[in-house]
């Protein structure tokens, strides 16, 4: 699935970030507090199952899934602004927004330098 040698680095920082992403969204789950009389499996499941749906596509270098990802990933940002703006800069909500900023664009950066050749077959 990788077109080009470049498309490894791209795909290594793309996972990590995406990693990175998830732990930090599992995370806010327990800090500061935990939500009173919320289910904490109920919490973590909405905050990560739309990003577990692109585990393999994140790892293979799928065009299609990171284009899908990217897409999804824009949901969480939104999110993260909206947290950022609403508590006057907190940090936690500052690092979810870079984190899937930060997604967002490896995605697409993924995406320009892997996408296939132009070229048509019988050049």
């Amino acid at each position: 699935m990788l077109n080009t040698p470049r498309a490894k680095i791209t795909l290594r920082l793309t996972a990590a970030v995406y990693l990175t992403l998830m732990a930090a969204l599992a995370m806010t789950t327990f800090y500061p507090d935990p939500v009173a009389d919320v289910s904490i499996t109920l919490m973590l499941g909405v905050k990560l199952i739309p990003l577990l749906l692109f585990l393999v596509p994140v790892f293979r270098g799928d065009n299609r899934g990171y284009i899908w990802l990217s897409f999804v990933v824009i949901f969480y940002f939104t999110e993260a602004v909206v947290s950022a703006w609403l508590s006057e800069g907190a940090p936690v909500p500052m690092l979810l927004t870079l984190l899937s900023l930060s997604l967002f664009v490896l995605a697409m950066v993924h995406l320009k330098i892997n996408r296939p050749d132009a070229r048509t077959p019988g050049e």
